[in-house]
């Protein structure tokens, strides 16, 4: 019954407009109150400090500090000018080149945010000049930036094998596939309002343009090969991959590009900052409560109530995304899973769900928090981005959103798409 109490708490601080370190710490210190009294208030600080205390999570401020200098540099535009030249002449070419250029700085860049700034100021205007609707157009920038959180080096996979203890690099390999896998669900999304639209290709690309654009993109493939070639090498760590595109990032746009000045760098150094001093503590504070949440074992319970209800797996995990995508609809990415994943993870495992397929289930989850309506993310970073009013992008997301979610519930009851990579790089 104190689960329930502490569980409607969460809910209420939630939607009452608490910030998100209020909804995380308030239950921890309820937790600790009702169910442990004894334990001495040091425990919280020491809980803290300890769970973020790990190697892995610097994997996290490095990612993001390249994506920050790629994506106010030249890699990100080269990386976008060597797809359109692969595909632009295809009708509707540019939705392809948004889909893939996203794909491609999700793949150095790990973060959604990211990849919605430094698409957004290229891509928009391309595609309205294309003949694009301005919806469609809004709607296919937003989601294409989905695309960052599963494909590697993906921050949200990193955050959920620290929770889990799950292989990043094994979940790295089953992120690459899904994250293909609902890049071209976009992309046949795209085909048909091109379809629709009448929108029509760039003309072909001569051979010579195309080698021109490998050559101008040279430096900026070079990242993805470092890190997922690092990794899978068994060269690199994930958190020296991250500490490699730094250096990497900064050496290309610095002395190759010369798009990166020493101010810039500060400037983006301090951005980076404040982004990671965010979200350590939420990390911190989840820490705390997922030491309490297991101490009190609600797992366990949950578990109890699963047997009781005589639910299987299927029953479980069409529960599990309902309270993901309620969870996407007002919580940030990270929050969802410090919250649910460390209760919800022993259960899966109970009914032998495979740790790796239940974590492509939690990432195309939080990739479609990230864009739904009222308080996803990335509406907000493409309507400051784009100077565009929220309603009119959450007006472009609708139909993403379905196919979003026809993509989650193949993830969901076809485990093979999950495991199908993995199974064959490792």
């Amino acid at each position: 019954m104190l689960a329930i109490a502490i569980i409607l708490l969460a809910f209420v601080l939630l939607i009452t407009g608490f910030e998100m370190l209020m909804v995380l710490g308030i239950p921890m210190l309820a937790i600790k109150a009702g169910y442990f009294p004894a334990l001495p208030e040091v425990i919280i600080p020491q809980r803290m400090v300890g769970g973020v205390n790990q190697s892995l999570l610097l994997a996290i401020p490095f990612f993001l500090f390249a994506a920050e200098l790629m994506g106010q540099g030249q890699i990100a535009r080269r990386l976008t000018g060597l797809v359109r030249a692969l595909v632009g002449h295809l009708r509707g070419g540019i939705g392809y080149t948004t889909i893939g250029g996203a794909m491609g700085f999700g793949s150095v860049s790990g973060s959604a945010p990211a990849t919605v700034a430094a698409m957004g100021k290229i891509l928009y205007p391309e595609l309205r000049r294309a003949g694009f609707r301005d919806k469609f157009s809004l709607g296919l920038i937003v989601s294409s930036a989905e695309t960052a959180l599963l494909i590697p080096p993906s921050i949200t996979l990193i955050v959920y094998g620290w929770i889990t203890g799950t292989s990043i690099a094994t979940l790295f390999a089953a992120g690459l596939g899904i994250g293909i896998l609902l890049g071209a669900a976009f992309a046949v999304l795209t085909w048909i309002e091109a379809r629709r639209t009448g929108v029509h290709g760039d003309s072909r690309a001569s051979l010579r343009e195309v080698g021109l654009a490998f050559r101008r993109a040279g430096w900026a493939l070079g990242m993805p090969v470092l890190i997922l070639g690092g990794i899978y090498s068994g060269l690199f760590t994930a958190t020296e991959a991250a500490i490699a595109s730094v250096v990497y990032a900064i050496l290309v746009e610095g002395f190759v590009y010369r798009s990166l000045t020493f101010r810039s760098l500060v400037a983006i150094a301090e951005k980076t900052a404040i982004q990671n001093s965010v979200i350590f503590l939420l990390l911190a504070f989840g820490t705390a409560l997922s030491y309490f949440i297991t101490l009190a074992q609600i797992p366990q319970l949950l578990i109890s109530g699963v047997e009781y209800l005589n639910a299987g797996p299927i029953v479980f995990l069409m529960i599990a995304n309902i309270a993901f995508i309620i969870a996407g609809m007002f919580i940030d990415p990270n929050s969802i899973q410090l919250i649910l994943v460390p209760a919800l993870y022993p259960v899966a495992t109970n009914l032998g769900i495979d740790p790796i397929h239940f974590g492509m289930i939690v990432a195309v989850n939080i990739s479609l928090g990230m864009v739904t309506p009222p308080f996803g993310l990335d509406l907000f970073v493409a309507s400051s981005t784009l100077q565009k009013p929220v309603g009119e992008i959450i007006a472009g997301v609708w139909p993403f959103i379905a196919v979003n979610l026809v993509v989650l519930l193949l993830v969901t009851y076809v485990p093979g798409l999950a495991t199908f990579v993995p199974d064959l790089l490792l």
